[in-house]
């Protein structure tokens, strides 16, 4: 591998003397004793493999010196961490270097005064769980409002659920919603939704069941079970799942009994 200073070509060994690892409890504003890696190390990995806007990945992020290295040399980044290191060490430091007020490691250098941003994600629970008696049933991690949003990615709609409409949880276009519930949908519950919509509005109903031949009665309103995957391992019930997040209408019809 070659390393270039001043036009003049060196041989870059794999032994790096001049980065020093004295003091690094002080960079990057978190402490991780034993495990940080110096800046400048990750300064020197990072100018070799990449170039400005490339993607530099850290699948076991730590303390965040990649993710924060990666920012200051002006590439677009990934990290992933498990446990707590995430919320405590990794967020703590990219906020500091986001905000400018971590002039630690290789600031001065890059002449770093803090900018951009970062997304942070966190994976939900497993969304299925086996009781005592050995059978799968729905998390109990998992309120009405995560289910509603997990089959929404499912179904390719954004979940934003409207707090005036009980059945506009979801949407994909500006006129196109998703209703999720798992309540039975009969005749009478389905035309009480259709009196509210526009001409121009479109809705998917996801339920655990509804009337025969229901979803052929308006074309602007397409109905399909809950995804098998989900309904055919879990128990709908055990926890009193109802998945409407405005208070729907109260019919006088029994009609959630039916199946």
């Amino acid at each position: 591998m070659l390393f270039l200073t001043d036009y003049i070509t060196e041989y870059l060994c794999d032994l790096w003397l001049d980065i020093s690892t004295i003091n690094l409890n002080k960079e990057g504003v978190v402490d991780f004793k034993q495990s940080k890696k110096p800046e400048k190390l990750i300064e020197r990995i990072v100018s070799i493999a990449s170039n400005p806007n490339d993607l530099v990945l850290d699948s076991f992020l730590g303390s965040g010196t990649t993710a924060a290295v990666a920012h200051k040399m002006g590439r677009k980044w990934i990290g992933v961490e498990m446990g707590d290191h995430a919320h405590t060490l990794s967020k703590v430091r990219l906020d500091a270097v986001i905000e400018g007020s971590d002039q630690s490691g290789i600031s001065s250098e890059y002449e770093w005064e803090g900018g951009g941003g970062y997304k942070f994600y966190e994976l939900a629970p497993t969304l299925i769980k086996f009781d005592e008696f050995e059978q799968p049933i729905i998390n109990s991690d998992y309120n009405a409002d995560m289910l509603a949003a997990a089959i929404s990615i499912h179904e390719g709609y954004t979940y934003d659920p409207s707090k005036e409409v009980y059945w506009k949880q979801s949407y994909s276009s500006e006129n196109s919603y998703l209703f999720v519930t798992t309540n039975h949908i009969s005749n009478t519950y389905l035309e009480a939704i259709y009196n509210q919509m526009k001409e121009n509005e479109y809705l998917l109903i996801s339920c655990k069941s509804f009337d025969s031949n229901l979803d052929k009665k308006y074309k602007n309103i397409a109905i399909k079970k809950i995804p098998d995957s989900i309904l055919e391992n879990c128990e709908f019930g055990k926890d009193n799942y109802n998945l409407n997040i405005i208070s729907p209408p109260i019919y006088n019809d029994e009609e959630d009994n039916n199946e």
